[in-house]
């Protein structure tokens, strides 16, 4: 399997990917916006809608507009304090619309290869895109872990204490777009909000603390990348649906093991 060229960049990428989408995943699940990748993965296809349409780059073209979707989310949040998560929704639905109506003079081939991905199809310029992002992403995580976690619990309190929450909150933001419109191009528009979520849902059931629940998440996510792609190339299968049941599985045996053994009370 990993003598093929093409194997290789697909795992290279699906190693990246797997590491960053629970980074971004966790504070999202915290803040109780889980649903924002699933909005951005929305958006970009909106980015590529009209990057087709207008003749330009479709993946520089979503995220563009998948950046610009997420401002909005954090504006909306804002005025919405309260009721956050109608800042998720509000931005979805609009995306769709846009989606929807662009789709008419596009190819369906463009949007297929970005809502369900291909992995194995990843060029030499995407994959390094992806290792900049992932590199990105990580340092961020590393040097604003305490201040993410304190924003992520009480983002009032973290104000208060003199944390720079709105410069904070803009550059995840940023990174959060660009991660969600590079890994829809690589495993799907439609599968990113779920390996965002699921793995870091399964380390919820399997750890006690913050940290213990962000390191289990990861290995969770990248134990889905690898059986995935294996799976996919052995079955011929897609593989972003392979590493999402694959994700599946094994959030469905961590509630069993929690289950068994009480492992998170």
């Amino acid at each position: 399997m990993l003598s093929e060229p093409f194997m290789q960049r697909a795992l290279i990428t699906a190693i990246f990917v797997s590491i960053v989408l629970p980074l971004i995943g966790a504070p999202l699940v915290q803040k109780r916006l889980s649903m924002t990748g699933d909005a951005l993965s929305h958006t970009s296809l909106a980015g590529v809608a009209i990057g087709v349409v207008a003749g330009l780059n479709p993946l520089w073209m979503s995220i563009c507009v998948s950046i610009f979707a997420n401002l909005i989310i954090e504006f909306i949040r804002r005025k919405f304090s309260k009721y956050s998560e109608l800042a998720v929704v509000i931005v979805m639905s609009f995306a769709v619309g846009i989606t929807a109506i662009m789709s008419k003079y596009s190819s369906a081939a463009t949007f297929s290869s970005y809502l369900f991905g291909s992995v194995m199809l990843t060029t030499v310029d995407e994959m390094i895109s992806m290792i900049i992002i992932a590199v990105i992403v990580i340092i961020f995580f590393i040097a604003f872990y305490f201040q993410m976690l304190y924003i992520s619990y009480n983002e009032l309190q973290a104000s208060l204490d003199n944390v720079n929450v709105r410069i904070i909150n803009l550059v995840f933001t940023i990174i959060c777009a660009l991660v969600v419109a590079i890994a829809s191009k690589t495993v799907g528009a439609l599968m990113v909000s779920s390996l965002m979520v699921i793995p870091y849902a399964a380390s919820l059931q399997l750890s006690k603390s913050y940290r213990a629940s962000i390191i289990i998440s990861v290995i969770i996510s990248l134990l889905s990348a690898v059986i995935g792609i294996t799976l996919s190339y052995y079955l011929d299968i897609a593989s972003g649906g392979a590493m999402v049941l694959t994700s599946v599985a094994i959030l469905v045996v961590s509630l069993i093991i929690n289950r068994i053994f009480k492992l998170n009370k």
